[in-house]
């Protein structure tokens, strides 16, 4: 059977994720996207013409050119001289948004030792240093604190910020592959048979106008998308701990807020050292023993005639920079939470929102004349309750209690696993993303097409756990070809009714 999504909420996950996670695409035209979209039934309006920009690669872009900029014009030569140091810092800051596989505590660690053997070099010039002397000199970074307190702070919120920025990201990809993978609907026989008396039958009575009663629908749909249902508690959570995140990201680990002035916060540091230079020399040499005077002919020009005597214009941090995505990430988080507000309650709420398309049920004030199964009356069976479990005494619809979905199993652990590390995220924590690939269902869930273009299209042959196909299945069950077709346009109309909620 086709695959069918919920393509609203696909489309949100899959815009707010390309808007932040790091991917090396040019941009293109959405048109074929468009057509396809607008073929579905949806508003043109809601698909873009053009992919987004993503807003972290700009962010850091941004900073690394504002820090090159500044530097280039303070320190000149001097920085020209060091600025693959520079380089390797925003690098790797990239490298851990998109892989997540760079301890960021130890890379800042050593990019202050490194700095510091530089500056060292630099205001001891009339000596000569080796490599061996430089690394007793790196030893002293955390005991003589040569560049004040600004590694310390720093360190704090770069790592607070970015492992908040990349969690909600990673956790948009989550959500995107986990719908993505429960919209696969393969109607068991006892649904496909409850599904074209409900709609069908009444057609053998002459009641070809008469909708089906809501309850009746209800029913129906509740046995259908019995799997479905057990997903709400863990979505429920995993949406909470996205808000939880979110709230983070707007206030104290707000990325953008650190990487605006981290060339400032840099030269800071860097003007700690000058300052404090004499002090410093003293006791490594203390420590590491006195270095060797250059001879009078080679020693370089004193720090006194560098370019270090020079500093950075005063930092106004209201002053927020705006990218090409046309929003501030502040703007940004706040869109995406009215967005994941709206995904509560989304899996228990789906039955109910189907039968309350005019397309498929009568409403509520037919209860008399609406089809029940069986003739133009009212629908007498209570509603059963969503999930596997409450669906022993469907009227309806016969479902094996006994077998979980192992599709089904497997994402509610990757929402658990992923509600987890929010949580860690949430408390200033680092998140562990190694495995972020194996937690759904060893499909790549959670990957956020970070490194291969993502397929412009979903292609996928629905098979059952032993490996039959859904169209076999249903020739095995009895189930005539054209009810496979009438069902194929059941389900598109069940999901198509969806982008109401995602409007």
């Amino acid at each position: 059977m086709a695959r069918f999504g919920l393509p609203a909420l696909l489309c949100t996950l899959a815009v707010l994720s390309a808007a932040l996670l790091a991917a090396e695409l040019k941009s293109k035209s959405c048109s074929e996207v468009r057509r396809l979209y607008v073929s579905k039934g949806f508003n043109k309006n809601d698909a873009p013409l053009h992919e987004i920009n993503e807003f972290f690669k700009e962010l850091l872009e941004n900073a690394e050119k504002s820090l090159n900029d500044m530097f280039v014009k303070t320190y000149g030569h001097l920085y020209m001289q060091n600025s693959e140091l520079f380089k390797d810092l925003f690098v790797e800051l990239k490298r851990y948004y998109v892989v997540g596989n760079v301890n960021l505590e130890e890379m800042l660690n050593d990019f202050w030792a490194r700095l510091l053997e530089r500056m060292f070099r630099l205001v001891n010039s009339q000596y000569h240093f080796t490599d061996e002397y430089l690394e007793c000199v790196s030893k002293y970074t955390e005991q003589l604190k040569p560049f004040g307190d600004v590694p310390r702070k720093l360190k704090l919120q770069v790592t607070r910020a970015f492992v908040a920025a990349r969690t909600f990201a990673q956790g948009l990809a989550v959500a995107g592959d986990v719908v993505s993978k429960v919209s696969v609907v393969n109607p068991t026989a006892q649904c496909t048979h409850a599904l074209l008396k409900m709609i069908y039958c009444s057609h053998c009575r002459g009641l070809v106008t008469v909708k089906p009663c809501y309850n009746y629908c209800s029913n129906i749909m509740r046995g259908c998308l019995a799997n479905q249902g057990d997903l709400d508690f863990e979505w429920n959570n995993f949406i909470d701990a996205m808000l939880m995140v979110a709230e983070r990201l707007e206030g104290p680990f707000n990325i953008e807020s650190v990487m605006d002035p981290i060339d400032v916060k840099i030269s800071d540091a860097i003007m700690n050292m000058q300052d404090n230079s004499v002090q410093v020399s003293q006791k490594v040499f203390q420590g590491c023993g006195p270095p060797k005077p250059l001879p009078a002919g080679r020693i370089s020009r004193s720090i006194s005639e560098s370019a270090f005597s020079a500093r950075f214009r005063p930092h106004h941090p209201e002053e927020r920079p705006t990218t090409a995505a046309g929003t501030s990430l502040d703007r940004l988080v706040t869109d995406v939470k009215e967005k994941l507000k709206q995904a509560k309650k989304f899996w228990s709420s789906l039955p109910s929102n189907v039968c309350n398309d005019e397309r498929m049920a009568a409403g509520n004030g037919n209860e008399d004349d609406c089809w029940n199964g069986k003739g133009k009356s009212r629908y007498l069976f209570a509603v059963t309750g969503n999930g596997l479990a409450n669906q022993g005494n469907n009227p309806e619809v016969q479902v094996d209690t006994s077998k979980p979905d192992i599709l089904i199993l497997r994402q509610i652990m990757a929402l658990r696993v992923m509600t987890s590390k929010m949580k860690n995220a949430y408390n200033g924590n680092d998140v562990d993303f190694f495995d972020i690939s194996d937690e759904s269902s060893g499909e790549g869930s959670g990957s956020g097409c970070e490194y291969q273009q993502c397929p412009s299209e979903f292609d996928y042959n629905a098979t059952d756990h032993a490996g039959k196909s859904a169209n076999e299945k249903a020739d095995s069950a009895g189930v005539r070809p054209g009810a496979q077709a009438y069902l194929l346009t059941v389900f598109c109309i069940l999901f198509l009714v969806m982008q109401r909620e995602w409007r």
